[in-house]
């Protein structure tokens, strides 16, 4: 027992390794940023299930470039805009969504396993591209990551405000005059980038890690449409650099770090959440009663 632990958490060496993750930081800092910031849309939009279809694609697409030699992480952007693409030009409903997307993951996997068969290169390679990797990411993949982070930020701002009332109430904001039939597919865009530099650090099988959970933990203390944003990128943060900090010292894959990092984060805020919730409602009810009689 003593031994299994020693390989999940073994830091003698931990001064001198952290040197060699120093572009994992900045990456997983930015992933952070930008998984926590999508976040709040997926679950407004009810789209974890694109997310992993999404990633199934991007891992596809990942394989193939890892196995003709390519940029790996063009090739997990083009498989992630490809399926992303597919899914918002084609499922405008939700139970059309649903089959593409039941029809998309399958394809997707596989054709990502054939390809990590017939690639002849490092097995760390290949383990990497479904679990994530800390000391993978190289100085040209370190700057498309931050690029497309970037990307994906500016994108999000830029349609902040009629995507956030699309997401809230599609129908009035429909009669409103707001392009509700556009928004979707240019989200599903920004979704597949958002996927795609995700595979690079945590694996394509754990994606949804970064991109719902920081959010479904925000919701579960505030319902502040300023505030729930802050607080998931700030989870994600905490979850993928927390996670590359203690994969560091063993020789564990990075995702169970990051996972657990994130999991615990859920539970803390479900536990709190009614608390939070009870203190909101009789703060007020206290400015109820101190307002003055008419």
């Amino acid at each position: 027992m003593a031994e299994v632990w020693q390989r999940i958490f073994d830091f003698s060496d931990y001064g001198e390794l952290l040197g060699l993750v120093h572009n994992s930081l900045l990456a997983g800092a930015a992933l952070g940023l930008v998984g926590g910031l999508v976040s709040w849309f997926v679950m407004m939009r009810d789209l974890p299930f694109a997310v992993h279809g999404i990633s199934e694609l991007s891992f596809a697409g990942a394989s193939g470039a890892l196995l003709l030699g390519a940029n790996v992480v063009a090739g997990s952007l083009v498989g992630s805009l490809l399926a992303a693409a597919v899914i918002g030009g084609l499922g405008s409903r939700a139970r059309d969504r649903n089959s593409i997307i039941g029809v998309l993951m399958p394809f997707g996997l596989g054709l990502g396993v054939l390809f990590l068969s017939l690639y002849q290169g490092r097995s760390a390679n290949k383990f990497g591209l479904l679990t994530g990797q800390i000391v993978a990411i190289d100085d040209p993949q370190l700057a498309w990551l931050l690029a497309t982070g970037a990307v994906v930020v500016v994108a999000l701002l830029v349609m902040w405000r009629p995507l956030a009332f699309a997401s809230t109430d599609p129908e009035l904001a429909a009669a409103r005059g707001v392009p509700v039939a556009l928004l979707s597919p240019l989200f599903m865009l920004v979704l597949g980038l958002a996927v795609a530099i995700s595979i690079q650090v945590i694996g394509a099988l754990l994606v949804l890690s970064v991109i719902c959970t920081p959010a479904a933990a925000a919701m579960r203390v505030t319902s502040s449409p300023r505030l729930v944003p802050l607080l998931s990128m700030g989870f994600g943060v905490v979850s993928v650099v927390g996670g590359i900090l203690l994969a560091l010292g063993s020789d564990v894959p990075i995702s169970p770090y990051v996972t657990t990092i994130s999991f615990l984060i859920y539970l803390v805020c479900r536990a709190i959440g009614p608390r939070v919730t009870a203190a909101r409602v009789g703060a007020g009810r206290l400015r109820a009663s101190r307002l003055p009689a008419r």
